[in-house]
């Protein structure tokens, strides 16, 4: 998480908008929700954690005088446990703002449950479109990136180098759902053809199933439509059997 996106945090919290966010109580409290020991951890997890501690020491460590603390949670990549937690930090602990949120399932749980509170969230590790399209809302600012930018500024640049038949590897949950549905629709656009696709559990160890069916689809390219250590793990295997 950058330092600036605290600022942004602290603008939404203390300047009136359409959403009417306020400060709960005696302090800012600013909760990371993210993936302490997951397949996301390495790029958001204790990462996002310390991101967040040094940009309130950047700031000073107050805003209109009240003191701003960071709290954290591990979600599991489990929407329950991710608006369960969400819950109790709203209702109880009084958190003024979720950020980070690495998991598309969880961050389609949790905008819900922030409209509903008229608590803010950015998202700066989901991915999914339907953050900021159907299920779009006043309190949740998607932060980063999202399938859109990465589907169209990478499926479009292969078909046009010749990579025109494809067949997806993707995770099954909504990031990679919404990656693949939104890499299709560019490589159509294009004059590509997308031959098949195959949807492997978050977190797996084990690719060579899902690669070898991708291999006989006789595609170019394999697309691999997942994050973190399930894309290393994906390609590693990949190379090993030659695809």
């Amino acid at each position: 998480m950058r330092l600036d996106l605290l600022g942004l945090i602290l603008v939404a919290l203390t300047v009136p908008t359409a959403a009417q966010a306020q400060v709960s109580g005696d302090a800012v409290k600013i909760g990371v929700l993210t993936d302490m020991a997951g397949v996301t951890a390495d790029v958001t997890g204790k990462g996002s954690l310390v991101a967040a501690e040094m940009a309130v020491r950047e700031i000073g460590g107050t805003v209109l005088g009240k003191p701003v603390q960071v709290v954290s949670a591990d979600h599991q990549h489990k929407p329950d446990i991710g608006t369960g937690v969400a819950r109790q930090w709203f209702d109880v602990d009084g958190v003024d703002a979720i950020v980070d949120v690495p998991n598309s399932g969880v961050a389609l749980a949790i905008q819900g449950l922030a409209r509903e509170k008229r608590r803010i969230v950015l998202y700066s590790g989901a991915g999914t479109t339907a953050l900021t399209n159907e299920q779009c809302s006043p309190f949740g600012v998607h932060w980063t990136y999202d399938t859109y930018a990465v589907s169209h500024g990478t499926a479009s640049a292969v078909v046009k180098a010749g990579g025109n038949s494809w067949f997806f590897l993707a995770a099954d949950y909504a990031f990679g759902q919404q990656l693949q549905k939104d890499a299709s629709d560019v490589i159509a656009a294009a004059g590509g053809k997308v031959l098949g696709g195959v949807r492997h559990p978050l977190n797996t160890p084990d690719f060579s199933s899902f690669l070898l069916t991708a291999q006989s689809s006789g595609a170019k390219v394999i697309g691999i439509a997942n994050a973190g250590n399930d894309t290393i793990n994906a390609m590693k295997q990949a190379n090993e059997y030659g695809s």
